[in-house]
């Protein structure tokens, strides 16, 4: 399946280097507010997964400001940024509020896209509108957690709300015109391979255009596979590994085992640091657990038939360095 980075679709659309700045709004949760729970999702930190944003206290503006500070030694030349409403639940306030803060933001003359991750249960009309009057002035992105569309998965991470609400939400976002990207995990607890696929076969039915993944080798592009038909709707799909945070009651759940199913190994199994050639009971070990990504397979590939060229001729430009602790 092909797909689009989405630093590439940034470059081609905007003709220059994009950035994303956090920003902090100062939003709750309905699944933390006692409207469906006080615990939030299983994995979310207590910042609410916007542990990169300054505090609410900063306006839009200063928030806005501060992020191209950071990022300033990697700006070569004119660039954008994406204001990034990322911190608890974005649209979980009443529309006046939300207006002016999404208007501060699309109002900075270097913010080239709003961009504002919510729940799919947390769009009511009002809010559906302000987004799509914004998304006449400058691109307006919502970015929807579903993380799973396994209910014994979505209940075991406290999502709060049914797979129905989430595609009626991708409904509504898309006949305003309004772009959409799906969050989706890889990696929760006592989900296989195929479920994970399907999961992204899921979402990807509605594919149209940008794909924005993280390279990861769990699940190859060759795997997923989509239809290309008109009428698709969502525009990205973020693809995460399962992150454990301190603090999270899914950092409770791994200490006390429970989330040793996931990996095809015993965690707890003695790795050497170091060995030596003619260590014949660690060399089997050391290949078993050496990753060799699709990224590697070409690097290696090149490499050894330029070894087996010097091998089989004679040449001055060829070396091999094998480097470790010793030398």
């Amino acid at each position: 399946m092909e797909y689009t980075s989405l630093n590439t679709y940034l470059k081609e659309r905007f003709g220059c280097k994009v950035y994303r700045i956090a920003i902090n709004g100062g939003f709750t949760c309905p699944n933390r507010d006692g409207r469906i729970d006080t615990r939030g999702c299983i994995f979310c930190s207590g910042y609410g997964s916007g542990d990169f944003a300054l505090d609410a206290s900063f306006s839009v503006t200063e928030q806005i400001e501060r992020g191209k500070e950071k990022v300033a030694g990697k700006m070569h030349g004119k660039g954008k940024y994406i204001a990034y409403f990322q911190a608890f639940t974005n649209t979980y306030a009443p529309v006046k509020r939300l207006r002016s803060l999404f208007t501060e933001a699309i109002d900075h003359p270097d913010i080239a896209v709003l961009s504002v991750a919510t729940r799919p249960d947390c769009l009511p009309e009002e809010v559906l509108d302000l987004l799509s009057e914004l998304n006449e002035r400058k691109p307006v992105w919502v970015e929807l957690g579903l993380q799973t569309i396994h209910e014994k998965s979505a209940e075991y991470i406290r999502r709060g709300y049914p797979l129905q609400v989430y595609d009626e939400a991708v409904r509504k976002l898309r006949e305003r015109d309004i772009e959409v990207i799906t969050h989706v995990i890889l990696g929760l607890p006592g989900e296989t391979r195929e479920d994970m696929l399907e999961t992204v076969r899921y979402v990807c039915k509605e594919q149209k255009g940008v794909i924005e993944h993280d390279n990861s080798d769990n699940i190859s592009q060759q795997e997923i596979e989509t239809d290309k038909k008109d009428g698709y709707r969502i525009q990205g799909i973020k693809l995460s590994l399962l992150h454990v945070i301190e603090g999270t009651d899914l950092a409770k759940d791994y200490k006390m085992g429970k989330l040793n199913e996931i990996y095809e190994k015993d965690i707890a199994r003695e790795i050497q640091g170091v060995i030596k050639v003619d260590d014949e009971n660690y060399i089997k070990q050391e290949l078993e657990e050496y990753v060799v990504t699709d990224e590697l397979l070409k690097h290696f590939n090149s490499f050894f038939e330029s070894y087996n060229a010097g091998i089989n001729g004679n040449t001055e430009k060829m070396g091999v360095w094998i480097s470790g602790f010793f030398g």
